[in-house]
């Protein structure tokens, strides 16, 4: 073996070392991430699947986040302060991007409970529901994915590493008020996403008790709990693709900026 092969395979050696530990860092962000991200990290979805999708991720980000990992790299090693620091990262944007389907859920059980749709159709599924959460939920997933999920939650990774950079720990007060932003968010949209319901529900129970009021012998218990179960399918029928128009430009926003209210 001449001296010039032999510096240029230790050349190719040392680079894939360099790789594969800037890979390693980077699969510990997208792993943790994947694990709590929705449609990716769902529990219907198998576990072999979910480690597919990470490791893709984490072929996309290794070019384009190895800038950002070149101390750790540097380091040589694995140590165990970097490690939890990805692991934090990764799951701090899972968690966040999880509550955009908590969103959507709890808008459909409060609107399921206004309109006395709550204990019908129920999911017997992994995480049951009441049938209208059911229908926000696969609406905006399927919208959240036809509109490239995977392609904005790589961009979203890699904004990660500008907020949180890779081994250092996030300041705690920075992470706590951002927290409480983001679940105040989530119930904030929620609220509004369950809004039409629960006010149209209100308006009928007003004119009911009026009309109850005026005719003590007519029992509208009966006539009207039919009829606010058919109002509130048509309502449903009538303003779901408004609603979930208005949770995905929300959730694209998110995934434009995750970490802008922690700057």
């Amino acid at each position: 073996m001449t001296p010039e092969l032999a510096s240029a395979l230790l050349a190719i050696t040392g680079q894939s070392q360099e790789w594969l530990l800037a890979g390693f860092f980077i699969f510990l962000r997208v792993g943790a991430a994947v694990a709590v991200l929705p449609v990716f990290g769902d529990q219907a979805v198998p576990q072999r699947v979910r480690l597919g999708a990470a490791l893709a991720f984490t072929l996309v980000l290794l070019p384009l986040a190895e800038a950002d990992l070149a101390p750790l790299v540097a380091a040589g090693r694995i140590v165990t302060p970097a490690v939890a620091t990805e692991v934090i990262a990764g799951l701090l944007l899972g968690l966040a991007l999880r509550l955009f389907v908590m969103v959507l859920q709890i808008a459909g059980t409060i609107a399921a409970q206004s309109t006395s749709l709550a204990q019908f159709f129920g999911g017997a599924g992994v995480d049951p529901q009441p049938a209208i959460a059911q229908v926000f939920l696969i609406g905006g997933v399927a919208l959240a994915v036809m509109s490239g999920l995977h392609v904005r939650l790589a961009e979203a990774f890699l904004l990660s590493y500008q907020m949180l950079p890779p081994g250092r720990f996030p300041l705690p007060g920075v992470v706590s008020e951002w927290g409480v932003m983001q679940v105040a968010r989530a119930f904030s949209l929620a609220f509004i996403l369950s809004a039409p319901f629960v006010i149209a529900a209100l308006v009928y129970n007003l004119a009911l008790g009026a009309i109850n009021k005026a005719m003590p012998q007519l029992m509208v218990a009966f006539v009207g709990a039919p009829a606010l179960t058919l109002g509130g399918l048509l309502l449903l029928l009538v303003v779901t693709p408004v609603l979930l128009s208005i949770w995905h430009e929300a959730f694209q926003n998110f995934l434009g900026d995750p970490f802008g209210a922690a700057r």
